[in-house]
């Protein structure tokens, strides 16, 4: 699903022109997405989305094939003492309950030495901040848990900073210039994989580089052998970076197609595809998606967080013509922008893909008698105007309305007949009714439910 546009974009046909036309773009791959570009080095090759220049407004410059191997200097030194037993550490960060109820964000350093870890550790706090102040992450902090984990470098630093010609014994190979791009930081996957494997319930893996220089890449599709939906890679102390690696999640997380296009692609290179399956382009102007009540056609006429309000803008998808994008400028167009309205709500589905709004605290697999009670935690969320979770109990399927709300019941205050010795339902169902969501399909998928049996 999240590769449909890109697909799309290729079944299209893409002239000769096109391509020669991004090639003239500062900075830019010379290839559509989804089309190989030659990447230096052999070995096999994966897409990545390049971040738009430091200084310039775009979020994103295209995509680029590049190779799956990192760059490192092959030094034949190996870990030892302190720093072998401090590699792989693994450090749960922020912890908001189990990895079955929650989504499990994995950060890894590259480029930090083992008397640098500690650094590390700040980088990753700091970094997992500058997301955590972004909509719909700011509300939703509750649904998630921050995991480090410790690769351990020869040498500080990365390769490619700060010219292209320094290479560095580094844990992940991390490299600038990747592609050609001074920007585009790349990694070695399989060493990425090897590191990210210590949290078997990764998600989201987020690779910090020890540097300050502006950069990042977007790996974004999910894992085969891990099962997280992407990395995305970030300078770890560059102002811009974390801007760059939330504009990636977007992408992984909400299966966000980028908004921007390319000015210089010429106007009959006009995008006659498919329907792209992303929820935030369409071939559709806001006329006939609200007569086909069709893509963000709930949205339409509301003022959006990026400014403005929703509507069909032509221009998206790489595309200047045919495709339409839901406001002018928001963060998978522009960087430092929030995310529009139809974004927020593809977010949250995403969110949801991963994270329940209830854990059992209380064993599901017991039979509860008159002394026990059944106790779960919902996470709150964030901020004044949040809808916390409604809560509401059942027994054997009939609500128990003195309870709403309560997030542990007793037995005893069910109310079952004396003498009473049938085994009965006990359950609650927690959903989050946002005002942020509009789709009946996704409303369907922010509630879930908790049974346990219960006797006297």
């Amino acid at each position: 699903m999240r590769s449909a546009l890109r697909s799309s974009l290729l079944s299209a046909g893409v002239a000769a022109a096109t391509a020669a036309a991004l090639a003239a773009l500062p900075g830019t791959a010379t290839a559509l997405p989804g089309t190989a570009s030659p990447g230096p080095g052999p070995g096999p090759l994966v897409e990545v989305e390049i971040p738009g220049p430091e200084n310039g407004v775009t979020a994103g410059s295209g995509h680029a094939s590049v190779p799956t191997a990192g760059r490192s200097a092959p030094s034949g030194r190996r870990l030892s003492g302190e720093a072998l037993r401090a590699d792989g550490g693994v450090t749960k960060m922020i912890d908001n309950g189990p990895s079955a109820d929650r989504l499990d964000v994995v950060v890894i350093g590259d480029g930090y030495t083992a008397d640098e870890l500690a650094g590390f550790h700040a980088d990753a706090r700091a970094k997992w901040g500058e997301l955590a102040a972004v909509q719909p992450y700011t509300t939703y902090q509750g649904l998630f848990n921050v995991w480090t984990v410790d690769a351990v470098s020869q040498e500080s630093g990365v390769s490619g900073d700060p010219g292209r010609d320094v290479v560095r014994d580094t844990a992940l190979g991390s490299y600038f210039w990747c592609g050609d791009i001074e920007r585009l930081l790349c990694i070695d996957q399989a060493k990425v994989d090897a590191y990210a494997a210590r949290v078997p319930d990764a998600d989201l893996v987020l690779v910090l580089a020890n540097s300050s220089k502006y950069g990042g890449a977007g790996y974004n599709e999910p894992s085969a052998t891990l099962g997280y939906d992407g990395i995305a890679t970030a300078s770890a102390r560059n102002a811009k970076s974390g801007q760059v690696a939330v504009h990636e999640t977007g992408h992984s997380l909400g299966w966000l197609a980028d908004e921007y296009f390319y000015p210089s692609v010429p106007d009959y290179e006009r995008y006659t595809g498919p329907e792209p399956a992303e929820p935030n382009v369409s071939g559709l102007d806001a006329g006939a998606m609200a007569a086909r009540g069709e893509k963000w056609h709930r949205w339409l006429g509301e003022p959006s967080p990026d400014g403005g309000t929703v509507g069909a803008y032509e221009g998206g998808g790489y595309y200047v013509k045919g495709l339409y994008r839901p406001t002018d400028g928001s963060l998978m167009r522009v960087l430092d922008r929030p995310f529009n309205l139809p974004g927020v709500e593809a977010m949250i589905a995403g969110f949801y893909r991963h994270a329940r709004p209830v854990t059992a605290l209380t064993p599901t697999g017991d039979t509860l008698r008159g002394h026990r009670s059944a106790e779960i935690s919902v996470p709150r969320l964030t901020g004044a105007d949040a809808r916390q979770p409604s809560v509401r109990w059942y027994l054997d399927g009939r609500e128990l309305r003195s309870l709403a709300g309560r997030e542990r019941v007793w037995v005893a205050e069910l109310g079952l007949p004396l003498l009473d010795f049938r085994t009965h339902r006990l359950s609650v169902r927690v959903e989050d009714r946002t005002a942020s969501v509009r789709d009946p399909e996704i409303v369907r998928t922010l509630g879930a439910q908790v049974e346990w049996k219960v006797r006297l």
